[in-house]
């Protein structure tokens, strides 16, 4: 029997670049785009580049967009590759293993048996082909602000948006979060963190559901949105409303020189809705263009 064959074009470019190169990408007929960095599970090229692995139907189609990238941008590396049968179900594996993600939790994936330092929780992750390792910095910065602020949420309601593999849901419950509710447009994603629910045994106290926001109904202690600025833009109004007064909104997914317009949209947005509204904190990783950050709002009382 022959293997299924996946071809894959590689391009190598500037981090600032990266959204601009992806949007090529679908443009020239990529069915998807993967990007690749210093902080990825599979990592990219070296500091300040990224690799786009795009995936399309027929190897004739990956190599027009090749030449067509050639002509383009003669400047980046343009390599074609390919996936053969099922090997890249597994081969996030030969990248993820144990590690500490706050000072607290440590993520394990299910193939490993770690010794678990004292006084540290477990949390047992797999997470597939869905976004969150914990790797990437910005998972990684909002799983340090929902540890500082563990006691906001004890025993209180959290919503994780964008919730991916489910591993800030699934960090907010160990954090002692009475109960989560995690969302996301990609039903593959919320399948998998159902599955991470299950193995760690918080099934029961998450809700994880392929829904939009608008669908979402009552407040929460803390909203975390780690997506991207652009999408946290557009759902401004939303993610503010679903914000208990006194409670936080943790937004990440941003770059650094993102934060001022991002923190100005959601202060005209919080005075048009006559929500008072207090910047509590902005937290960054790393430096230059590709630092990234996080943004800790506090909706007032009244």
């Amino acid at each position: 029997m022959v293997s299924p064959r996946f071809p894959l074009l590689l391009v190598d470019g500037p981090a600032p670049r990266a959204e601009e190169l992806g949007v090529l990408l679908f443009e020239l007929g990529a069915e998807g785009v993967e990007l690749r960095d210093e902080t990825t599970l599979v990592p990219g090229p070296g500091p300040g580049q990224v690799r786009l692995v795009a995936s399309f139907a027929t190897a004739g189609e990956a190599d027009r967009a090749r030449r067509a990238v050639n002509r383009q941008e003669p400047g980046l590396t343009c390599l074609l590759d390919e996936l053969v049968g099922d090997e890249w179900r597994d081969k996030y594996k030969e990248h993820f293993t144990a590690f500490a993600l706050t000072p607290s939790v440590m993520v394990v994936p299910p193939w490993e048996e770690p010794v678990i330092p004292a006084g540290m929780h477990l949390l047992v992750l797999d997470p597939g082909r869905a976004f969150g390792t914990g790797l990437h910095a910005t998972t990684s910065l909002v799983a340090t602000e929902l540890e500082d602020r563990r006691a906001a949420f004890a025993g209180e309601p959290v919503l994780d948006v964008g919730t991916g593999s489910g591993i800030l849901a699934l960090l907010a419950l160990r954090l002692g979060a009475a109960s989560v509710r995690g969302i996301d447009c990609d039903a593959d994603a919320i399948a998998v963190a159902t599955e991470n629910a299950e193995r760690n045994g918080l099934l029961a106290s998450a809700t994880l559901e392929c829904l939009p926001l608008d669908q979402i109904e009552g407040q929460f202690a803390v909203v975390v949105a780690n997506i991207e600025a652009r999408v946290l833009e557009s759902m401004a109004a939303e993610l503010l409303s679903r914000v208990r007064p006194g409670g936080v909104l943790l937004l990440s997914g941003v770059l650094a020189t993102e934060h001022d317009e991002l923190l100005a949209t959601y202060r005209d947005v919080a005075h048009r809705l006559t929500l008072p509204l207090d910047h509590r904190r902005t937290v960054q990783r790393g430096d230059g263009p590709d630092a990234w950050v996080s943004i800790a709002l506090r909706r007032g009382e009244t």
